[in-house]
């Protein structure tokens, strides 16, 4: 395993513009051309922190500011805010453990653990406290970062998934007429052994990335072609599929690890849509003692790429 020391691969040889990888970076999804590409000095890193190599990119300058992304994406979910971000913020993007250029280990994807290492990853960079935003899976993440750390975090932003608690154990296998959708099918995917691996290896994934995306997006097009190959191709062997249902696959500690949480202490800001939006305003107040809850309009779960200067905004008021 590298040493603890950052490391840069891909960075421009000496001649090589930021115009020429970005012209390069469309048939490619090398992550540190893509962060290349990027507005703010962006680039693509590793580091050794809590027994696990984790993949992220960093630019801009200002108060640590890490961004967590969701399934089925990778710090790629960031790239149309990335460049606002940090014009006053050291954005640091994260392809958590199991993620995207992050080691894909057998195990402690707890989001308790996984939460250690981004704080662990945060002193490693020298950042003793950080604000920290999380979409998804992220978002999970952030929120037990928050609960578990609190002396080392500034302000948490939830985009639109609140942690797992026991709710979760209430979704049904087979819905009722009338059920309000989306039918939840994939959280028991995630469940099952090696089958996944077998169905969505070998390009397959595509398939499902774009059942997901189709699935949450008013506009298809907020998420081309290329960026769901970028994420397809992330989650395309078979070490990626099991580290990814990894995360799912930890649910019940992760509920049982929540249900011993006090309230967050730390300044939260929850971002949501519609009919998620109405279900934070009442589930977030009850987890945090200063809490506020934003909608972001016309769009539904994948925000940040489908209203990214709302997200931007909202962000960048409410970590000043």
């Amino acid at each position: 395993m590298p040493s603890n020391a950052d490391t840069a691969p891909g960075v421009l040889t000496p001649g090589e513009s930021a115009v020429e990888i970005a012209v390069d970076s469309a048939e490619t999804t090398d992550d540190a051309r893509l962060a290349a590409t990027l507005d703010g000095g962006f680039s693509s890193r590793y580091a050794d922190v809590n027994g696990v190599r984790l993949h992220y990119v960093t630019g801009g300058q200002g108060y640590p500011l890490v961004l967590l992304p969701g399934w089925p994406e990778t710090w790629w979910e960031y790239r149309k805010v990335m460049p606002a971000l940090a014009a006053r913020h050291r954005v640091i993007v994260v392809d958590i453990r199991g993620m995207g250029g992050s080691e894909k280990p057998r195990s402690g994807f707890e989001k308790k653990n996984m939460a250690r290492d981004i704080h662990e990853l945060a002193r490693h960079l020298g950042h003793e406290r950080v604000d920290i935003a999380g979409h998804g899976i992220g978002a999970m993440v952030a929120f037990a970062h928050a609960a578990n750390h609190p002396e080392a975090t500034g302000r948490v932003a939830i985009l639109n998934t609140t942690h797992i608690d026991d709710s979760y154990y209430e979704f049904p296998m087979v819905p009722r007429p009338g059920d309000r959708g989306p039918h939840r099918w994939w959280l028991a995917f995630q469940q099952v052994q090696d089958l996944p691996e077998q169905l969505l290896a070998d390009g397959r994934y595509r398939h499902l990335v774009d059942y997901m995306f189709n699935l949450s997006l008013i506009n298809p097009d907020a998420i081309t072609p290329r960026d769901r190959d970028i994420y397809a191709r992330a989650y395309s062997t078979p070490d990626a599929i099991r580290a990814s249902k990894g995360w799912f696959q930890a649910y019940q500690q992760d509920i049982a690890d929540f249900n011993t949480y006090p309230k967050v202490t730390a300044p939260m800001l929850g971002l949501a849509y519609g009919a998620f939006y109405d279900y934070m305003r009442e589930a977030l107040p009850a987890q945090g003692t200063d809490v506020r809850v934003t909608e972001i309009k016309n769009t539904r779960n994948y925000l940040v790429e489908e209203q990214p200067e709302a997200v931007a905004g909202a962000l960048l008021e409410f970590f000043g």
